[in-house]
């Protein structure tokens, strides 16, 4: 098991790594694709969720999920929105830190979620733009899943 030393390090260097050369609603649907497709392989019931700007750009439930995990979904956007970092990586600093984010930023944990799952989207050269999110499998999974996700995404442009 990771440290959460660790794990801040890991996801930073993710966030430097997944970075998008542009970014545009047609690229939304097939990073949103790519994602649901791997849901259907792997059997997951998840909430995908993509947002550019403060525009919801996709979205889908897959069967078995709950209005629970849109709430979850947009806990976590709100925490990415916020402070702009993957909201594991968050997740990791107030472990890291003891706290929990109502001390640590005087923000409600209800509407801000600290769980990983949401991932900054961000165009090299310009910055964050928005952020997708899955929420369904334990935090650490939801984190995994998003960034392979993105990852093999971003390989296709290759």
């Amino acid at each position: 098991m990771k440290t959460n030393l660790e794990c801040m390090k890991e996801t930073l260097a993710q966030e430097r790594e997944l970075q998008f050369p542009c970014f545009n609603n047609k690229m939304g649907l097939d990073l949103g694709l790519v994602l649901v497709r791997r849901c259907q392989e792997t059997g997951s019931a998840m909430t995908i969720d993509i947002t550019v700007c403060g525009q919801q750009v996709f979205h889908y439930s897959c069967d078995g999920t709950l209005p629970d995990n849109d709430a979850r979904a947009k806990g976590k956007i709100n925490v990415v929105n916020r402070l702009r970092h993957s909201s594991y990586y968050v997740r990791c600093c107030l472990e890291e830190e003891g706290t929990d984010i109502e001390a640590r930023y005087h923000i409600s944990a209800f509407e801000y979620r600290p769980y990983g799952g949401c991932f900054p989207l961000v165009v090299k050269n310009a910055g964050f733009i928005g952020t997708v999110t899955v929420s369904g499998l334990p935090q650490e999974e939801d984190h995994a899943f998003v960034v392979a996700g993105i990852r093999e995404y971003l390989n296709s442009l290759k």
